[in-house]
């Protein structure tokens, strides 16, 4: 193992004994957890993480690994804050779903029906006309028309899309929409999936013109709290506005990037200033704990007890997208698809049945948040991206699994009530 100090803190013992480089964690019914994470860690010299495991609705485990802090030796706890990247997305689709409950959209409402945004065309362009086929559904799963990999991404073209509109750098939400109103699609909507941040962005949009408040002020209210989440708030980029409680980001070569925030240094740490977190909110700038998406999906395990969303609602935002999206040659569904919010996979021989997950990733965070079929959940996060071939990050989503499948007994306490924030 990395020469490297791992703090073990769990609502059983508040303040855990340090652990030397080679010993083992204190054995318990869910070892094998621990023992998974701490290797996945030390093979890549992350210096800290966070796990939280849920069964049946109830916290059976919760534990920090390593360092919040490395240079402080602040320990990292199941409340420490996280990056969550990309998991703000079952975030933001439930949100979504709240607001068809209420009559104040549908799926299959066109989404330029309900942004008031003026388009920015550049010189010479045009708009695509195909925009006016884009509804809420193809925003949630990712059928919208527009492809990263045969386009761009402009939710990491900031300064550029300032630029384009403007505006003040960096990009704001608001900016990136006006901005990529006057771009082409890279697709026909409604024809197939590619992973989409910029449709999320659009999503928080929504959310903030129909509601009249912002984005952060309604999911905290209509999301959060019903779930007993106090602590999760929306990030911001620069170290010095780094929150309480939330950890430092790490990269493992210190990589930098050019800042693009106007007044700080030329040269900055990947995680502070080399991409701009606020623009992120509904695609990506949460903040947030184990214990907090532990939480999280608790709530959204029974369709009948759901304190988010009726009956349902659930269900669809559990359905799979519309043919032809996501189907086989023969026009059967896929086993792998993705849902308003959630990556799904179809249990074999368990008809109905499915595991549902999401993860993040963005320079100095990895995080995962797992569903499973038979009741349990679990919520990793880390705070450092690896990009090494050989130890890829998304070994920690097999390294879980195999975890659960070690436990000979699961515990019978909740451990929710032990963690006030």
């Amino acid at each position: 193992m990395h020469r490297r100090r791992f703090v073990a803190t769990t609502a059983l013992a508040a303040a855990s004994p340090v652990l030397s480089p080679l010993a083992a964690a204190p054995e318990h019914a869910l070892g094998s957890f621990d023992r998974e994470v701490t290797e996945f860690m030390a093979a890549r010299k992350i210096p800290g993480g966070a796990l939280a495991v849920v069964k049946d609705g109830r916290l059976v485990h919760a534990r920090g690994f390593g360092w919040a802090d490395v240079e402080r030796r602040t320990p990292v706890e199941a409340t420490t804050l996280f990056r969550i990247a990309s998991i703000s997305k079952p975030v933001t689709g439930v949100a979504m779903l709240q607001l068809v409950e209420r009559g104040k959209l549908t799926l299959d409402t066109r989404v330029r029906d309900l942004l008031p945004h003026q388009a920015v065309v550049p010189p010479g362009g045009k708009t695509d006309p195909r925009w006016k086929q884009i509804t809420v559904r193809h925003c949630l799963q990712h059928t919208g028309g527009w492809d990263r990999d045969k386009g761009f991404d402009p939710m990491f073209r900031a300064r550029q899309i300032a630029t384009a509109t403007g505006t003040p750098a960096p990009a704001s939400a608001d900016a990136v929409v006006k901005f990529m109103l006057g771009q082409p699609l890279d697709f026909d909507p409604g024809t197939r999936y590619a992973y989409s941040n910029f449709g999320y962005c659009v999503l928080g949009q929504i959310i903030e013109h129909v509601t009249g408040q912002s984005y952060e002020t309604f999911v905290k209210a209509s999301v959060l709290t019903p779930c007993g989440i106090k602590s999760m708030r929306l990030g911001r980029t620069l170290a010095a506005h780094r929150a309480e409680r939330e950890t430092r980001y790490y990269t493992l070569d210190n990589a930098t990037a050019d800042s693009l925030f106007p007044g700080t240094a030329t040269k900055v740490p990947w995680p502070y200033g080399g991409f701009h977190l606020e623009a992120m909110d509904a695609h990506g700038g949460w903040l947030g704990s184990a214990v907090d998406l532990a939480r999280f999906a608790a709530a959204l395990r029974d369709p009948a007890k759901c304190p988010l969303l009726k009956a349902d609602s659930w269900r669809e935002l559990h359905a799979a997208p519309p043919a032809p999206v996501s189907r086989n040659d023969d026009g059967a569904l896929k086993e792998v698809f993705y849902t308003c919010g959630w990556q799904a996979r179809s249990i074999v021989g368990r008809a109905g049945m499915a595991n549902y997950w999401h993860t993040g990733s963005l320079p100095g965070t990895r995080t995962l948040l797992v569903r499973r079929w038979d009741g349990l959940a679990w919520a990793a996060l880390f705070n450092q991206r690896q990009e090494i071939p050989n130890l890829p990050d998304a070994a920690i989503d097999a390294a879980m699994h195999k975890a659960a499948a070690a436990v000979k007994e699961w515990p019978k306490e909740d451990l929710f009530p032990k963690f006030a924030v």
